[in-house]
């Protein structure tokens, strides 16, 4: 497998979840090698008999199909099973008010360098005849808040590119499974109050590896955020301003 994003810790989750079902081969792809070096012991000592590091930074198109390449390589001519985009930035909204810069690096990193990089793995996939690619989106994209809306609206662009990207595979052998958490408490959301219904990289490794079991297209971690964003994608804007000014 491939995770995009080396050093994520959900992506590191799903990969130890992968690895607990058999995956031995995981190629970890970043732009800082150092970053990943924890999340390759951390792999090995899971039972992955082999894990790669290679380059691979979001805001260069023009080297993703090099990091492709390069995991593709690793394998030793098996079929690449499966790819995980766990690579997003956060960032805070009034830092981004005041850098429109880092506000667009923001949504090129998670949106526009996400892209690139899956259409390259998916035409490697088709080649292949086989795969299965984990985009990690959010709740934040569903319905976009004032309080982080340059990060809502990166993730809102994704998931949409994600669920074509899905449906234009469709008949190839390789599938998309789209990954919408909730609050994640993790080390990128320390010292942030959890909003409702948060959750962990654990849960929702556990919950992708239910999702490709039973061959889903879309999954919400917790489930219960479904029928929550439901409700939200409706209310009049108004009301989901003072709703969301409260969350």
């Amino acid at each position: 497998m491939l995770l995009l994003g080396g050093a994520s810790e959900i992506g590191l989750a799903i990969a130890g979840r992968m690895v607990a079902d058999g995956c031995r081969t995981v190629v970890l792809a970043g732009r800082h090698p150092e970053a990943m070096a924890a999340g390759d012991k951390q792999l090995r000592a899971a039972g992955a008999e082999h894990v790669e590091i290679v380059a691979w930074d979001a805001l260069d198109p023009a080297g993703h199909a090099a990091t492709v390449d390069a995991a593709f390589a690793a394998l030793d001519g098996r079929d690449l099973d499966a790819v995980v985009l766990a690579a997003a930035v956060l960032g805070d909204q009034e830092a981004f008010d005041a850098d429109p810069v880092a506000a667009a690096e923001c949504i090129a990193t998670n949106f526009g360098g996400a892209a690139s990089t899956l259409l390259v793995v998916a035409e490697r996939m088709k080649a292949q005849g086989q795969g299965t690619i984990v985009v990690l989106s959010s709740v934040a994209g569903e319905r976009v808040r004032k309080a982080n809306y340059v990060y809502g609206a990166s993730k809102a662009g994704l998931d949409a590119f994600a669920q074509g990207l899905g449906d234009a595979l469709v008949g190839t052998g390789v599938r998309v499974l789209v990954v919408r958490p909730g609050f994640v408490t993790t080390q990128m959301t320390e010292g942030m109050d959890p909003a409702p219904f948060a959750t962990t990289a654990d849960a929702i490794a556990e919950a992708v590896a239910e999702g490709l079991a039973k061959g889903q297209h879309v999954i919400w971690v917790p489930g219960v955020l479904r029928a929550v964003f439901s409700g939200f994608r409706h209310l009049p804007r108004p009301l989901w301003r003072k709703v969301a000014a409260s969350r």
